[in-house]
Formats: C-alpha cells, sequence, structure tokens
C-alpha cells in the first residue's frame, strides 16, 4: 500500500514538472512567436475590415430609415432596377479590360526593362512606377485637364490630323473608354515591378537549353517565360482585380457617373445611390454585391494556383 502511495506521490511531481516545460516548449515555438508578433495586425485587420464588412451586411438587412429589418429587401428591389444590371455589366467590363491591358501592358514593360544592363535598370524602373507613385485622385485631376472639351491637349493634338474634336467624358463609348485609359495608366507599373521580379527568378539555365533546341524568342516567351511566370501572373491578376472592381476615384473624378449613368461602377453608384441619395442599407447593398462576384473569380484563380503547385 505504501509502495502505491509513493509511486502516485511520484506521478503527481512528474506531472508538475512537465507543465512548466511543456509551456516553455509550447512559448519556445517559432509559430508561437510568429503568432504573438502578427497580434496587433490581426487585430488592426479585424478593427478596421472585418468590423466594416460585418456592419455592412446589418445596414444590407435594414430599410431606408434603418430602423426596420426587411432581410434581402434591399436586394430584391436591386435585381428588378435596370440601371443596376447596367452597373454590374459596366463593372465587369471595366475591371476585365483594365487588368487584361495592364497585364499586357506591364508584361511587354517588364520584358524591355528586364533586357536592360544593370546600371540603367535604377532609372527606368523608378520613371515608370512614378503613375503607381502618384496619389490616383491627384493623377487624374491632370487627366481631366487633358480630356477638356475645349482646352483638351488632346483634341489640340489632334487638330494637326485633321481630327476631332472629341467629346472625351460626354459622349458613352468615348468617356467608358477613358476611365479605362486612366485606370490603365496607373495600374500598369504594379504589374511591371511584379513581372519584372518574377522575370529574374527565372533561371538563365531555361533559356539556354530553349536555345539549344532551337527556340525562337517567341517560343522562348511561349514555353519558358510565361508557365514559370504563370503563378504570379494569377496573383497579380486576382489582385488588381478586386482593386480595379473596388475603384472609385477614377470614375468619381472624371466622369461622376455620367454621361446618363454610363459609366458608373458599383463603387461610385453605391456612393450615388447610399450617400447622395440618402439610402444607405442600398447602399451597402450595392456594395456588397461584388463580394460574389470577386469570390468567383477568386476561387477559380486560387483553385489553379493551388493545383500548379501540387503537381509541381
Amino acid at each position: 500500500m505504501a509502495d502505491v502511495v509513493v509511486e502516485q506521490g511520484q506521478a503527481v511531481r512528474a506531472a508538475r514538472a512537465r507543465k512548466p516545460a511543456s509551456l516553455r516548449n509550447v512559448l519556445g515555438r517559432k509559430s508561437t512567436v510568429a503568432f504573438f508578433l502578427t497580434l496587433p495586425l490581426i487585430l488592426l485587420i479585424a478593427l478596421l475590415v472585418l468590423y466594416p464588412a460585418v456592419y455592412s451586411v446589418h445596414l444590407a438587412t435594414l430599410n431606408k430609415s434603418m430602423q426596420k429589418f426587411v432581410g434581402f429587401g434591399n436586394f430584391l428591389f436591386l435585381f428588378k432596377r435596370d440601371t443596376f444590371w447596367m452597373v454590374v455589366k459596366q463593372s465587369c467590363i471595366f475591371a476585365v479590360t483594365a487588368v487584361f491591358f495592364k497585364a499586357l501592358i506591364g508584361f511587354i514593360v517588364a520584358h524591355f526593362v528586364h533586357n536592360i544592363p544593370a546600371k540603367g535598370q535604377r532609372k527606368w524602373r523608378g520613371m515608370l512606377l512614378v503613375p503607381w507613385v502618384i496619389p490616383p485622385a491627384m493623377s487624374t485631376l491632370a487627366w481631366l485637364w487633358l480630356f477638356d472639351p475645349s482646352y483638351s491637349a488632346f483634341n489640340y493634338t489632334l487638330s494637326f490630323f485633321g481630327i476631332g474634336p472629341i467629346n472625351w467624358l460626354g459622349d458613352n463609348v468615348w468617356a467608358r473608354f477613358s476611365v479605362i485609359l486612366v485606370n490603365v495608366w496607373y495600374g500598369a507599373p504594379f504589374f511591371m515591378i511584379m513581372y519584372l521580379a518574377a522575370l529574374k527568378s527565372v533561371p538563365d539555365q531555361l533559356y539556354e537549353a530553349a536555345a539549344i533546341d532551337g527556340a525562337n524568342w517567341w517560343q522562348k516567351i511561349w514555353y519558358v517565360t510565361l508557365p514559370m511566370m504563370r503563378n504570379i501572373i494569377a496573383i497579380t491578376a486576382l489582385f488588381s482585380l478586386i482593386v480595379t472592381f473596388a475603384n472609385f476615384d477614377i470614375v468619381r473624378i472624371l466622369t461622376s457617373g455620367g454621361p446618363l449613368d454610363q459609366t458608373h461602377i458599383f463603387a461610385t453608384w453605391a456612393f450615388k445611390v447610399g450617400i447622395e441619395g440618402s439610402d444607405i442599407p442600398l447602399g451597402a447593398s450595392v456594395s456588397l454585391f461584388m463580394v460574389p462576384i470577386l469570390a468567383i473569380a477568386a476561387i477559380f484563380i486560387l483553385r489553379d494556383v493551388s493545383k500548379r503547385g501540387n503537381e509541381a
């Protein structure tokens, strides 16, 4: 009996001795240290992103006076409005077109800079990043002057060729072209710097092997460069798609959604309906409609990236 009591006491003391050791092991893990170091950022994101997102969902379920719960009533009301579906169409065209040309121009310019000798690359990178560094509202004001119907620098230049004048922001087609052009001008440098970093990570041995096999310039890009950059291209396009869908300042400054709401996108129309129209719940419903569209795009892109990662 005494032996049993002694063994139980030793077991208790051993368990007590293991607790501090296990606590020290947990605190000594890199994952634990990383969690505590990123905890302030996690809390900040929860405060500035998660809370507004949840609150916007709550607002979308209220009536105009924000005193009565209406459930999906705001969304059903939007689905019956032709203007809403026009905004959906315009937002998709605006985002997809802008991202495509930003990716194309960024890829071409990245190749141009990549082939410059190392000493001159810093200068070119600095100059080409200027559009992306300047605040969008400030640069858009300069474009607003370029598109001015009376004193447009574009129309003045085109007049030498007997063309124009063009009503850049007053015609439906040209207004859509103008907002896409400014967005491409602003966002292409971001693609350029991302693709330039990806190009520098492609081993030169692959190009040498392709040259030995007789590959020309286009075949090297198609069979070597693009497959090696495919994940970077996908992630950059997804990030830019999200930012472009949520764009506000370019359309707001250039056209304010006009003429006749023909250039409105989700952000500007949500502002018009929610703030200018004093219907904040309806504006919140418009902005929330971006979520399923972007979620579907993100699922397809990230699934493709994950699939290629597993194959590698």
